[in-house]
């Protein structure tokens, strides 16, 4: 039993393709009333051998007949719980959500009502035999039930409640996409604070107007002195520090330099993806190219997603576990860091690297930048997986850097998608 997806507007509906479901239900219903009369019609018409009741102690044949119509009765409740039971799980089938229990007490009616399935307002399609749309939402999200709650309870029409926090724990454990909510969120007033690109690309972007909420810091003052990640050192300080000299001038032989990899690539280089892109200056230097790159990127302990946009780039909000929202074979270039560890699950790797492949056009260049390789056994392991793709090397350096007095080894590549039959 499969599922369509149709892009409509800006979101995507699911529908279910027609199945015998509704007419297992009415038999299952049928069967169920039928079954349950006939137990009731044999429990109260039954009656001894006549040849017998006229031997019997009258109380005696009465106590037994009553035991008789008790244990019927019993039958009887058992199988009408048997069939709602039956009942219940086929509905749950039919919306298409088994894992989510909409029953619990504290289920917000939002929530209800946008799992609620819907049928096409004419009918069957008779192209692909779809009836119904079925909302699209996270299966993980029936092991956080009650965030999930909270997140849709909220009043319709009105302001959405300050809790980007929540959708991104949501986000965070594998509840994604997150439902749709008919509330309005904040908005932050940017006039007089936004540049016109490509000023906008280095411009200092205002603390005003971005959203700091469910964060610790309040200002980019005191975010600029916290260590964000191993790709994120003072990624958003503009004005000072290092974020304005990477990628054109390297460090070491680990840092690769923007225009040498532009040269690398086969029928030129116009649109790319960013992994785990912090504060977005690898699409910045890429947008003063004349490249189009897409910035992947969470708000964890930073408002990266709010800084992208102000600089004029575009970020998109999505966790590494999500399947790239991205055509086959569409991208010229894949840039990714060490954030494709993905929690040192080597079989998470796995699978983001098959998506990697997957949106990423044959001749593209996948470029590994400075991938933190803990052990010479991880550096083995991902070097086994990306000679599983076949991909051609056209740069491949291995080198040690010094973190906070520690010998660290890294790993930077440069990486061309081959052509497969």
């Amino acid at each position: 039993m499969g599922a369509v997806s149709l892009k409509i507007g800006d979101g995507t509906a699911r529908f279910r393709r027609a199945t015998m479901w509704t007419s297992a239900v009415n038999g299952l219903m049928l069967f169920s009333v039928l079954t349950t009369n006939l137990f009731a019609l044999y429990a109260f018409t039954y009656n001894p051998n006549k040849s017998n009741e006229n031997h019997q102690n009258p109380l005696h044949q009465s106590q037994k007949n009553m035991s008789l119509i008790s244990e019927q009765v019993s039958l009887i409740m058992k199988e009408i719980e048997s069939s709602q039971k039956k009942l219940t799980q086929m509905e749950k089938e039919l919306l298409g959500y088994e894992t989510i229990d909409v029953s619990k007490p504290n289920t917000p009616n939002e929530l209800k009502l946008f799992l609620q399935r819907h049928s096409l307002p004419l009918g069957k399609d008779s192209k692909t035999g779809i009836t119904q749309m079925v909302a699209s939402v996270g299966h993980t999200c029936s092991k956080s039930m009650d965030m999930l709650s909270q997140f849709m309870n909220y009043k319709v029409n009105g302001q959405c409640p300050d809790d980007v926090s929540v959708a991104q724990k949501l986000i965070s454990k594998g509840c994604e996409p997150l439902p749709r909510r008919r509330c309005f969120a904040k908005t932050i007033p940017k006039v007089g604070n936004l540049y016109p690109f490509p000023a906008s690309l280095w411009k200092t972007v205002s603390d005003k107007i971005v959203s700091w909420s469910g964060l610790g810091c309040k200002n980019f003052t005191c975010l600029n002195g916290k260590k964000l990640g191993r790709d994120c050192v003072g990624c958003f300080d503009l004005s000072n520090g290092n974020e304005n000299q990477r990628f054109v001038k390297g460090k070491g032989k680990n840092d690769f330099v923007i225009d040498d990899v532009l040269g690398m690539g086969v029928e030129g280089i116009r649109i790319g993806l960013d992994i785990a892109g912090g504060s977005g200056t690898f699409a910045a230097r890429m947008a003063e190219k004349n490249v189009t790159v897409i910035t992947q990127t969470l708000n964890i302990e930073s408002p990266s997603n709010d800084f992208i946009a102000a600089r004029g780039l575009f970020p998109l909000f999505m966790s590494l576990d999500h399947r790239f929202p991205f055509y086959d074979n569409v991208f010229d270039l894949v840039h990714a860091g060490s954030a494709l560890d993905v929690g040192g699950k080597p079989e998470k790797l796995e699978f983001l690297m098959f998506d990697i492949d997957r949106v990423l056009r044959a001749g593209g260049l996948f470029w590994l930048d400075n991938f933190y390789c803990a052990t010479d056994d991880k550096k083995r392991d991902l070097t086994r997986l990306i000679e599983k793709f076949g991909y051609k090397k056209l740069k491949w350096v291995v080198g040690e850097k010094t973190m906070s007095g520690k010998s660290e080894l890294y790993l930077s590549a440069v990486l061309e998608k081959p052509v497969r039959a």
